[in-house]
């Protein structure tokens, strides 16, 4: 079956995610298995190395399922996309920019209940809220240590790459990609933020999470009943990407808001992780690579988004960020993934 069916027939009716078509767990994760809960059913090449409205599409950091049918795709380069959920073909596209006009280093998004979207920078890093059409509406306030050096402990590109609303609306969690200086290397910190009566976000608890050693945390998920799917990735020159995907806990994490270091308390509970697979186990499905890589399939994987659910399945969709690099690619990936209990 061509690619580009493969794909339409994953993400067809998204604006109505949950009511995509069921598919029966054995049937899911007999075919194109990647790990016992992990399946993929097809990926694009469609968008590579195009333009739209003499944009650059691409550099993809964050994916969300819209309205309308539509997926909202950032770009790194302070652009934001809207694609056709059926076909990907870009619908629209609007620039984002601070308060003074400069663009943004855009890494993380969530669309809020309203349809105005949440957008992280790692420049700063930041938060902030925007309508449809790119005007800003609001900026949340950020934990000082979380700041890059000199004005914090964090350092340059390593800052808020994944944005998820938690179910119900009520909470925003932000993901380091990177440690903090003077905590263990292996450990970032998720930061939440709790909507008030007025609709704005004020500062909430933080988490800590253990990346596997030399991987960062470029892209979070929540799933509905509260636990978060983890992107992790890493990249060695001559061998090409790690990409691994856990299922997260946050749930009974201790808040480590008020720790300076980590881990300083040995009774600090991190948040428990379990890995639902490691891509390079996926079957290449014919794809291929512009560099070395350990799988051709896989690229600089660093968007995810949740496109429709049935009793224990989650349907994903992954995008690939090509950094308008001539060995890199702009790639889709759909995958399902079971959840155990």
């Amino acid at each position: 079956m061509p690619l580009r069916t493969h794909l339409a027939l994953l993400t067809a009716g998204l604006a109505a995610a949950t009511c995509l078509t069921a598919v029966g767990p054995a049937q899911a994760h007999t075919r194109n298995a990647c790990s016992p809960t992990v399946s993929i059913d097809g990926y694009s090449d469609a968008l590579d190395k195009t333009t739209y409205e003499n944009t650059y599409v691409g550099n993809f950091s964050a994916l969300a399922v819209d309205g309308g049918g539509s997926l909202a795709a950032l770009s790194d380069r302070s652009s934001l996309f809207r694609l056709d959920a059926t076909t990907l073909k870009p619908r629209s596209v609007v620039p984002l920019t601070d308060e003074n006009g400069t663009a943004l280093d855009s890494e993380g998004l969530a669309v809020d209940r309203d349809g105005t979207y949440l957008v992280s920078s790692e420049t700063e890093p930041s938060i902030r809220r925007y309508s449809p059409t790119g005007r800003l509406l609001d900026r949340l306030p950020v934990p000082e240590a979380l700041r890059v050096s000199p004005a914090g402990r964090a350092q340059p590109n390593g800052t808020f790459e994944g944005l998820t609303l938690l179910p119900g609306g009520r909470t925003l969690l932000a993901s380091m990609e990177y440690a903090l200086s003077g905590d263990d290397s292996t450990i970032v910190r998720f930061q939440t933020w709790r909507r008030t009566p007025h609709g704005h976000f004020t500062l909430a608890a933080q988490y800590a999470y253990r990346a596997d050693p030399g991987l960062g945390v470029p892209e979070i998920q929540a799933i509905p009943d509260g636990r978060l799917l983890v992107l992790e990735r890493g990249f060695t020159s001559g061998v090409g990407n790690t990409v691994r995907l856990y299922l997260a806990d946050p749930r009974r994490a201790t808040d480590t808001s008020g720790i300076e270091t980590l881990p300083a308390r040995p009774e600090a509970r991190l948040i428990r992780k379990t890995l639902l697979t490691d891509l390079v186990t996926c079957p290449s499905l014919g794809a291929t690579a512009k560099q070395p890589q350990p799988n051709p399939l896989l690229d600089n994987i660093e968007a995810m988004t949740i496109t429709g659910r049935t009793k224990n399945t989650l349907k994903v969709l992954l995008a690939s960020d090509d950094n308008e690099n001539t060995t890199q690619t702009t790639r889709f990936y759909a995958l399902r993934v079971r959840t155990p209990a």
